[in-house]
């Protein structure tokens, strides 16, 4: 009698617990249902990134860094002066190329006076300065062209020693005709070519001076200083950059979409994108550039399954207005609508 009171006692719980699992799964089903036919299907996010120009500040003078007016997350503004870099090397260029100067002048002055002793040595004089001069630019012309072909400098670099160099030559060869004229005897066209020699010395000295004038690097634009590369101190070649610049009042936004999604996004058009690091503040920005990246995706033929390879694209756009604390680097993102069909 027990027996059989337990066994249906069993069959009634077992019964409830089918029956309650029954109206969980019914109530699961109803749900996603209901899930499915009235809840909005979610907007596709597309993932760029903002930009802005950067420039590197470098000069035409090798040497060494003696004193940085600037350091990275500076706000400078343009005329700032940045860095100042010493060379010795060019600074004693300067004092030859003057102390030439000088040499032709006395000599334009005394041309007149005949082949006297000192004449002929002022004429020597000069030319040991010309041959000075083309010593040091034909080294340093030479070591430009090293560093050329090892990738290091630029080709307009290595013309303008070399411009240096042939300008050297071009002295040492004009102070040799002077001696040659001063030991021969000072003839009607002497004071013409002392005259020149006086021109083509005045010329060394403003040569000189133009590679002094980069002693003192300055900011081209107002911007923030975003890289400083060396320190204190360092030794910096010719043409190596110093620092880097970030603009102020240039940022853009870039995205890479695929091709079905440009109709979309004409160009002019205004969309509205979230950057995340400024708290999920949504901006406004106009598309000013539409490129294919064909490095992302090559077109083929329709397949037999019926889908297709689609290119990417990419998209630039600016703020319509200036965005506070926008920098490059930060997510942008763009929400577009997925569509019902």
């Amino acid at each position: 009698m027990s027996t059989s009171t337990d066994n249906s006692q069993e069959k009634r719980a077992n019964r409830t617990l089918l029956i309650t699992m029954a109206i969980v799964v019914v109530a699961v089903v109803a749900i996603a249902i209901v899930g499915f036919l009235f809840m909005n299907r979610p907007d596709s996010y597309i993932e760029g990134q903002v930009e802005g120009t950067t420039i590197r500040i470098s000069g035409k003078l090798p040497g060494r860094v003696v004193e940085l007016y600037a350091h990275e997350g500076d706000t400078v503004h343009a005329g700032d002066t940045l860095v100042r870099i010493h060379s010795s090397i060019v600074e004693a260029q300067l004092g030859q190329a003057e102390a030439m100067r000088e040499v032709a002048q006395a000599q334009n002055k005394k041309i007149d006076a005949g082949t006297r002793s000192q004449i002929v040595n002022a004429a020597a004089d000069l030319l040991r300065q010309a041959q000075a001069a083309e010593t040091i630019t034909k080294k340093t012309y030479d070591r430009m062209e090293r560093l050329f072909s090892e990738g290091v400098i630029s080709e307009q670099k290595r013309d303008e020693a070399k411009a240096a160099y042939d300008a050297a030559v071009a002295a040492r060869g004009a102070a040799e005709s002077q001696l040659s004229l001063a030991k021969a005897g000072a003839q009607s066209e002497d004071k013409q070519s002392a005259a020149a020699m006086v021109d083509a010395a005045d010329s060394g000295v403003d040569q000189v001076q133009a590679v002094l004038e980069d002693s003192y690097l300055t900011a081209p634009f107002d911007g923030t200083i975003d890289q400083v590369y060396p320190e204190v101190g360092e030794l910096v070649a010719l043409g190596a950059p110093i620092m880097s610049l970030l603009r102020t009042d240039d940022r853009w936004v870039t995205f890479n979409v695929r091709e079905e999604l440009l109709n979309d996004l004409p160009m002019g058009s205004e969309m509205k994108v979230m950057i995340p690091a400024l708290g999920k503040k949504e901006i406004d920005v106009k598309i000013y550039y539409i490129r294919d990246m064909g490095s992302y995706a090559t077109w083929h033929s329709t397949k037999s399954t019926g889908s297709y390879d689609s290119r990417t694209f990419q998209i630039k756009a600016r703020p319509t207005e200036e965005v506070p604390g926008l920098r490059p680097g930060m997510s942008a993102i763009y929400s577009h609508p997925t569509s019902d069909k």
